[in-house]
């Protein structure tokens, strides 16, 4: 991925903290010594109670979303969807209003687009939830929705690289501490319940985090740092560390692009899309006949216009090695406003995994 500058004024620190610690971070009791350790070794002096301020204040600033755990609600249970619809001009507000007022809408965006100008996520417990609170929103609104859950995910995730220190973005300490067995069982048991619901907003920025974790559920230490290790494996949490508010970083060019992929090219399309650094999200949703012809999604971030321009050029380079890229094939819907951005309520969805005596349960749903 490009290395860029930034609109916010960052320390060489700040910018190796933002650079080293988006993946990786390490789940031990005392953390912060190993990662200022690491990060001494890359060049850039700095002692535990240092890099610990760092981080915090780069959190109360707003640069970073949240530090902690980046939890993979879809491995946790439940299902989620993208959802898109038709808002009329002169009752946009309103349709919004409507739609955000429903619980199950975790984030709400107005996109440019001449007649699909509505998209939102649709995250519930339970799979066969989705079509009810479809049904109830076409009531409430008078439009009709047009359902896009995901049919095969080739890639969620990207790293928003600054120039500085570590501008690799490659340190990994996710090998540190105790080692874990991964389960191939889906679903969780009650106490990783509390646990999901206690780290989704973040980890506390203390000296010892997983320790003030295991305070707040009342579970040892050591199974905290052994579950979230664990959960790391499994993919039930993508990542630990700093996770970057992007628009703070200058990313306000969100790209939305989207494609008419042949059916038969997609196994190839799809890993070959997903290996473009600026790509966060890549995935093969449905077609809707006679509304929406496109099967393939691949979302862009951009600092500008022009570096949009340029990153989008390139996914359809990357496409064009396999088809012939024709103007109708595929098109670009950029946000021009968020609308609803509460997140998934991964307490409800944890919930209904969980049976009274604590066993797991099983779940096949995909995710949005």
């Amino acid at each position: 991925m490009d290395n860029v500058g930034t609109d916010v004024d960052l320390s060489t620190l700040e910018r190796a903290v933002i650079n080293a610690f988006q993946g990786g971070f390490p789940v031990v009791e005392r953390p912060w010594e190993p990662a200022a350790a690491a990060l001494s070794d890359r060049g850039v002096d700095v002692d535990a109670a240092t890099l610990l301020a760092t981080v915090r204040d780069l959190d109360e600033r707003g640069v970073l979303s949240r530090f902690g755990a980046l939890v993979n609600a879809e491995a946790i249970g439940g299902t989620a969807t993208l959802v898109a619809m038709h808002a009329p001009e002169e009752r946009y507000d309103e349709v919004a209003e409507t739609v955000n007022d429903f619980r199950e809408v975790a984030h709400n965006y107005e996109r440019e687009h001449p007649h699909l100008n509505m998209w939102f996520v649709v995250s519930v417990a339970e799979a066969d939830a989705v079509d009810r609170v479809l049904s109830d929103i076409e009531d409430a609104t008078g439009q009709e929705t047009y359902n896009l859950p995901k049919q095969e995910e080739f890639h969620v995730g990207a790293k928003f690289l600054l120039d500085g220190p570590v501008s690799d973005g490659d340190l990994d300490l996710s090998h540190l501490g105790p080692e874990v067995t991964p389960s191939t069982t889906r679903g969780i048991t009650a106490r990783e319940r509390d646990l999901v619901v206690e780290i989704q907003g973040g980890l506390p920025i203390t000296e010892t985090p997983y320790a003030d974790v295991a305070d707040a559920v009342g579970q040892p230490v050591e199974w905290v740092i052994e579950t979230i290790k664990r959960f790391n494996q499994e993919g039930k949490v993508r990542r630990v560390g700093v996770i970057p508010n992007h628009y703070a970083l200058g990313y306000t060019e969100n790209g939305m692009t989207v494609w008419d992929v042949p059916d038969e090219l997609l196994g190839e399309v799809g890993p070959a899309v997903a290996s473009l650094g600026f790509v966060t999200h890549c995935y093969h949703r449905p077609r809707h006949d006679g509304v929406w012809p496109y099967n393939f999604f691949a979302m862009t971030h951009g600092r500008s216009e022009a570096e949009s321009e340029a990153r989008i050029e390139e996914v359809r380079e990357t496409m064009s090695e396999f088809w012939t890229v024709d103007d109708d094939d595929w098109d670009t819907l950029f946000s021009s406003r968020i609308l609803k951005k509460t997140g998934i309520r991964l307490d409800e969805r944890a919930d209904a995994q969980v049976r009274e005596d604590g066993e797991h349960t099983t779940t096949d749903a995909p995710d949005a």
